[in-house]
């Protein structure tokens, strides 16, 4: 029942914050004006409509998409990794992707048009994921500590490589590499949205068809591997479909931290720690939290617009140290 009722309000929240972020912007609109257009009330071409249906509602729903997708990352490596403070950021996944973006803009700029940037970026994500992978392989330990290590490693080494590629490169692009990669909604577009839609439906049919397999890992390896759990296959497979939904929505995105961390904890509190439950919840919370760091991001600075990884980054400061307090 208390399931039942959390996923009801979360799915009303969550509608209500995409109205809520439709109407919010430079230019204000009303949210009977947003609803009517949404429905189809309105089929004028005005343009408050045209503002509503061509940059709103697709920023809106990428915010939801790529929320979601990053709260079930967060779930899943937390759990993979038995570390309670894994996410993206943690194993190199974010940082390869804000240097393949960066590289593009400080260096190679637009050769592909609108694409060059999420393909540059998906293709750091996804050769971040590939050394570490190697790394982890080459290691007679394949455990959570290892994949850990490694991940952090290839973290560092990939900011290294965006710092000197802002300082080597074009200098007049530096303000765009700070926006990009501090995460933004900007490049919100009808035609970018089936990216980050991949990474989401990638990452939620993986963690549906792998919940059962997830909840034996909760009582350990050797426990995992008699109910006959193949760990070390299972991390691997995890990892990849991690690092693909990862790199699709920083591809579109930029960098968005924080997100990964916060959400499944969050969603611990509601649906306990079984898989079937905690998969759903932390998709309709990533959704709802990525959507108010976007309204915020739009509000606090109104006419001018923040990095929505500074919102996020801001409440996963507090979140972190409400953590620690509750510890103590």
């Amino acid at each position: 029942m208390r399931f039942a009722l959390s996923i009801a309000g979360l799915a009303l929240l969550l509608l209500a914050l995409l109205v809520a972020a439709i109407a919010t912007g430079s230019t204000a609109l009303p949210f009977g004006k947003v609803v009517a257009t949404l429905v189809g009330a309105a089929s004028d071409a005005s343009a408050s409509s045209r503002i509503i249906l061509d940059l709103r509602l697709p920023r809106a729903l990428l915010a939801l998409m790529v929320g979601a997708g990053l709260g079930i990352v967060g779930c899943l490596l937390q759990t993979a990794t038995r570390n309670d403070l894994a996410d993206p950021f943690l194993f190199g996944l974010s940082s390869g992707a804000a240097a393949g973006a960066v590289f593009v803009i400080t260096i190679t700029g637009d050769l592909f048009g609108i694409w060059t940037l999420p393909a540059a970026a998906f293709t750091g994500g996804m050769a971040a994921s590939v050394i570490v992978l190697m790394l982890v392989t080459r290691m007679g330990d394949q455990g959570p500590a290892r994949l850990v290590l490694a991940g952090l490693s290839v973290s560092f080494l990939f900011m290294a490589f965006t710092n000197y590629l802002v300082f080597a490169g074009d200098q007049r692009a530096a303000h765009s590499v700070l926006f990009w990669s501090l995460g933004g909604l900007g490049l919100a577009r009808w035609d970018l949205l089936p990216v980050a839609l991949a990474g989401l439906a990638v990452i939620l049919v993986f963690a549906l068809a792998q919940h059962r397999r997830f909840d034996a890992l909760l009582a350990g390896d050797d426990t995992a591997r008699t109910l006959g759990v193949d760990v070390a296959r299972l991390r691997k497979l995890t990892f990849l479909a991690c690092a693909f939904a990862t790199a699709a929505f920083v591809s579109i995105s930029g960098v968005i931290g924080f997100v990964g961390l916060m959400v499944p904890h969050i969603a611990r509190a509601l649906a306990g720690p079984l898989h079937g439950r905690l998969i759903v919840l932390s998709a309709l919370i990533g959704g709802c939290l990525l959507l108010i760091s976007d309204i915020a991001a739009r509000s606090l600075l109104a006419p001018q617009e923040l990095p929505v990884g500074i919102v996020t980054t801001s409440i996963g400061a507090a979140f972190i140290l409400a953590l620690l307090g509750r510890a103590r």
